[in-house]
């Protein structure tokens, strides 16, 4: 925990002064172009601007501890109820579309790695190398021609929250989910086929095929548990990194996720919105991290002998 602590300290300092060392004067964003010096000295004078940085930490480190963000710069709104409006949106896109990666991946994992060499194998490596050659934004704009141009099956604009209408949410989250979970896909199939293919070497799973036991159950039970633990630490950096910000997906779809958040914030040089996003995001990943830390033992007994000892 002390360590846990220390980092989020640690990040909290190299937040405030990366953006601390951007150019440009936050004051900009605060009043018109071409304003006298003693409004905008004024307005620093509103803000804190003009302290100490230390000060300045200080005061917005003590602020989050309490829970309070601040107050954004452009809109004058409650940062804090500015991310938990978009929040939402960016979360369930980013663990929707892991779900969607990890469904698929680790069957095709598994029996590429059962039956490598073979035709299934063949084509699953065909498909994710075709895959990994597409960047994201390129299988986005792809999608939205076929899909919601030319068979119009699709929306490729906007958000509509699942209160309103369930069945267009779905609608408006296919597309969006599809760019995400592709090349995550490609790289959960690719580690857990690699880790597989040395598993299924080891030798207490030679003994279980020479016993007799069923395929499914020596895949399952005695390889794709032990392989599942650059899977599990991968999985952990993929999910921290999709909530933290899909700006490209959110971008193209016009969705209303934090990603888009935090570039309107960046060009209207709202930093203290961009200082409490970033915050954020990197927390989600500490603690995704540690909570990987703490399933290995669980994955593998062997890992659980060696810390007992």
């Amino acid at each position: 925990m002390a360590n846990f602590l220390l980092l989020v300290w640690m990040v909290s300092v190299a937040v405030f002064l990366l953006l601390e060392l951007i150019p440009g004067d936050p004051v900009d964003s605060l009043v018109p172009p071409g304003s006298p010096e003693d409004v905008r000295e004024a307005a620093r004078e509103l803000y804190g601007l003009n302290e100490p940085l230390l000060d300045r930490y200080l005061s917005w480190i003590g602020g989050i501890v309490q829970g309070d963000f601040g107050m954004s710069l452009a809109t004058n709104n409650d940062v804090m109820a500015l991310i938990a409006e978009r929040a939402p949106v960016s979360l369930e896109l980013a663990v929707v579309s892991m779900s969607v990666a990890l469904v698929v991946s680790i069957p095709v994992g598994v029996w590429s790695a059962y039956r490598q060499g073979g035709k299934f194998d063949k084509v699953a490596t065909a498909a994710t190398s075709a895959t990994l050659a597409i960047p994201s934004f390129v299988l986005g704009i792809l999608l939205v021609f076929v899909f919601g141009v030319q068979l119009g099956v699709l929306p490729i604009l906007g958000w509509v929250p699942f209160s309103e209408d369930p069945i267009e949410h779905i609608k408006y989250l296919i597309l969006p989910v599809l760019t995400l979970a592709a090349g995550e896909c490609v790289l959960f199939t690719r580690i857990l086929k690699g880790d597989m293919i040395t598993t299924l070497q080891q030798d207490h799973v030679l003994s279980a095929r020479a016993r007799g036991l069923p395929t499914w159950r020596i895949l399952v039970r005695h390889a794709l548990r032990q392989s599942s633990f650059s899977l599990v630490t991968v999985s952990g950096v993929v999910i921290g990194r999709l909530i933290g910000g899909t700006v490209i997906v959110e971008l193209i779809f016009s969705l209303p996720g934090m990603g888009s958040l935090v570039v309107n914030s960046i060009l209207s040089r709202d930093f203290i919105v961009v200082q409490a996003i970033v915050l954020l995001s990197a927390v989600i990943y500490l603690v995704l991290n540690t909570i990987v830390d703490s399933a290995y033992p669980w994955l593998d007994p062997r890992v659980r002998k060696v810390q007992a000892s």
